[in-house]
C-alpha cells in the first residue's frame, strides 16, 4: 500500500484553518503548525518589542515594530507570522498585511515546537526575501543568533544585540543580560 502524497499548502489554505490556538504559518508550500508559546517565549517577546518600540519612537524614520498574529506574505505558498518585525514607516503606515513586504529585522524567539522552523526553513525563506537581519533568540542558551543574508553561519552573541538602520542618528543597543533576566 502506498503512502498519500503530501498536501502542498498555500496561503489561502492556511488563512481558512480553524483559529484553535495555534499558529498556522506555510513555507514553500509546507504547512508548519505550533501550539501557544510558553510563558518565558511571550516574556521575551514583549521585553525585545517594548525595548524596540522605545527606540522606534525616537526614531520614527527607522521604522515600526510589530508582533505576531501576523500575515506576512511574499507569495502563494508562503505566509509567514514573525514573533516581532519591523517595517518601513510607509509600509507600517497601510496599516494593511499584505502591503507589508519590506521587512527590515526580524526577531523569531525559539520554542521547543518552533525551533526547526525558525532556524531552518524560516531562515531561508527571510534571506530570499531579503531581510538585512534577522534574530533567533535562544531564552534556554540566554543567547542570540545573528543573521544577515550573506552569512553561512551566524554570529552567536551572548552580551549585547546592536542594529543601526537607516534614519536613525544612534544605533539600538540592548544588553543581552536585561532580556534574560529571570
Amino acid at each position: 500500500m502506498g503512502m498519500a502524497a503530501p498536501t502542498y499548502h498555500t496561503a489561502d489554505m492556511v488563512r481558512a484553518m480553524p483559529d484553535d490556538g495555534n499558529r498556522y504559518e506555510v513555507v514553500y508550500g509546507e504547512l508548519l503548525v505550533t501550539p501557544a508559546p510558553r510563558a518565558w517565549h511571550q516574556r521575551l517577546v514583549v521585553r525585545l518589542a517594548t525595548a524596540l518600540e522605545t527606540y522606534l519612537v525616537r526614531y520614527p524614520d527607522a521604522g515600526v515594530a510589530f508582533v505576531s498574529p501576523a500575515d506576512i506574505s511574499w507569495g502563494p505558498d508562503v505566509l509567514v507570522q514573525p514573533d516581532l518585525f519591523v517595517v518601513s514607516p510607509e509600509e507600517a503606515r497601510t496599516l494593511t498585511w499584505n502591503r507589508m513586504r519590506t521587512l527590515l529585522l526580524v526577531a523569531e524567539v525559539l520554542s521547543p515546537s518552533t525551533e526547526r522552523g525558525d532556524r531552518f526553513l524560516k531562515r531561508l525563506r527571510y534571506r530570499e526575501a531579503g531581510v538585512p537581519l534577522y534574530w533567533v533568540v535562544d531564552g534556554d542558551e540566554r543567547s542570540v543568533e545573528i543573521w544577515t543574508p550573506s552569512d553561512e553561519f551566524p554570529v552567536v552573541e551572548r552580551g549585547q544585540l546592536a542594529w543601526h538602520p537607516t534614519g536613525a542618528a544612534r544605533p539600538f543597543e540592548l544588553e543581552l543580560e536585561a532580556l534574560f533576566k529571570l
